[in-house]
């Protein structure tokens, strides 16, 4: 023992663990395969794993877990080690991992999440999944269940004092909290400086992801995202999902329709109606390797 320092006395044993880093439109994350072997320290390791400079590097880390309730369960953490409710880039990616690893051999599957069981389907070629379109649900709009502080019945274009400003916004949970931004200029947004905050304004009580878009055309958006717990990232599945719904609910979008979001890392197609919204994507497999865990 050296003097003034102390010797725990249990010695944590770290494990070499196989991971495969994939991503949906440059929506990256690292993914453990956890259908056999759990791990325990899923917060700690995101943290530590997606840093661009000391780590793999990536928005986030992925569990594809047992279910009792469906194909698999996904557990995604962000890159600040908080656990997210659902990502619809990551879901892609967790179906393509088990249909091209033969873990689910069908095309129709079904994914439980943070916030439910959503139905997929894949579109595979060359055995392995191309795209695949996922079922996210209804839009929620009841700001109690977004959740957003406020007395209204929804926030649709409303202007409202958020972010230390005034901003006209559009409140979407898509199984977790959305709220909508059109702008003239995506790009020209200081997304660094306004993410922030909105993602910690008092009005969301659990942070908020929030979309900064324009409407090309009818059938056309394109957008930037700061995500809670991650910032800027090059997509977010269900953040193109919540400015499409945004859209229609503004007049600017027609409901029932296809439409196209164009996000950094690439585009995704969207179909809002009152049932559901219909997200659909593609799904790509980056490297795998192992890391100490």
């Amino acid at each position: 023992m050296i003097q003034g320092v102390s010797v725990p006395t249990e010695r944590v044993i770290a494990i070499n663990r196989r991971f495969t880093k994939m991503h949906g439109c440059g929506n990256d994350y690292i993914y453990f395969d956890c259908l056999s072997d759990p791990l325990d320290n899923a917060p700690s390791l995101a943290r530590r794993l997606s840093d661009r400079n000391f780590g793999i590097g990536g928005d986030g880390i992925v569990l594809i877990c047992p279910s009792d309730a469906a194909d698999a369960r996904m557990r995604m953490f962000n890159q600040d080690g908080s656990e997210g409710m659902m990502c619809g880039n990551a879901i892609r990616c967790v179906a393509k991992y088990l249909f091209d690893n033969g873990i689910v051999s069908k095309t129709s599957m079904s994914i439980e999440t943070a916030s439910g069981v959503k139905p997929l389907e894949l579109s595979v070629g060359g055995g392995e999944m191309l795209t695949c379109a996922v079922d996210m649900g209804p839009a929620i709009l009841d700001p109690r269940l977004i959740p957003v502080k406020s007395g209204l019945p929804k926030i649709i274009g409303r202007v409202m004092p958020v972010a230390g400003g005034e901003y006209r916004i559009t409140c979407v949970s898509m199984g977790n909290p959305h709220c909508v931004l059109f702008v003239d200029n995506p790009d020209k947004i200081d997304l660094p400086e306004l993410g922030p905050r909105f993602e910690r304004d008092p009005l969301f009580p659990e942070r908020i992801n929030t979309e900064f878009a324009v409407v090309v055309h009818e059938g056309l958006i394109a957008m930037r995202v700061w995500e809670r717990g991650s910032g800027e990232t090059l997509a977010c599945g269900t953040g193109a999902c919540a400015a499409a719904v945004a859209a229609v609910e503004n007049g600017m979008a027609k409901k029932g329709e296809d439409i196209r979001v164009m996000l950094k890392g690439g585009d995704l197609v969207v179909n809002y109606t009152d049932e559901r919204v219909i997200m659909r994507g593609s799904a790509v497999t980056v490297f795998s390797g192992e890391v100490l865990c």
